[in-house]
């Protein structure tokens, strides 16, 4: 369960004001059907989060296993340093509409988690706790906790949340997560 749980949370705070939360704005706002939308960002999450799970426990399993929690949690720190700087909203063309809202979804969010914070969280993960399923799961669902919201209410949402608060939160988390790993190595 403290797999899950950690993953859920650390991809749900790690999302806050992602450039994927900002896709699923602009997404729930060009197509009606949210439902077709969520769908979309589950499979494109489960898919690209399982792999990135999966590449985080080869990569436990193949190297110095020593210097594994150092590399992990000086990692975390960094990622939460990488929290503090704001992801600019990208401009994504329309002439893709026509394929429907999952198809869009799926494959803008596919292509946008590669090489994004919450893509490194999960590697990190993987290579942390070496349980590919627990932490697919728990970051799919941190990654609907941040975005379904967003897709329902997220003009909204946008006007109450003060995301530079919420931002430095999600980042002294992974900090304190890193600094607490490399107390107790």
């Amino acid at each position: 369960m403290e797999v899950f749980l950690t993953s859920t949370v650390t991809v749900a705070l790690a999302e806050i004001g992602d450039k994927t939360q900002l896709l699923s704005l602009l997404l729930a706002a060009r197509f009606h059907n949210k439902i077709a939308l969520i769908l979309g960002v589950l499979v494109a999450t489960i898919i690209n989060h399982g792999l990135s799970a999966w590449f985080g426990d080869w990569l436990s399993g193949n190297f110095a296993i020593e210097y594994l929690p150092w590399v992990v949690n000086t990692s975390f720190i960094v990622v939460g340093l990488w929290l503090l700087i704001p992801d600019k909203d990208e401009a994504v063309s329309h002439k893709y509409d026509r394929y429907g809202a999952f198809l869009v979804a799926f494959v803008l969010f596919f292509i946008a988690e590669i090489g994004d914070k919450t893509q490194i969280a999960t590697v990190l993960l993987g290579a942390q706790y070496q349980s590919v399923l627990w932490v697919t799961i728990g970051t799919t669902v941190g990654m609907l906790i941040a975005n379904v919201p967003v897709i329902y209410a997220g003009n909204a949402l946008l006007k109450r949340i003060p995301l530079n608060k919420v931002r430095i939160i999600a980042a002294s988390v992974f900090v304190l997560l890193g600094l607490y790993g490399i107390a107790t190595i």
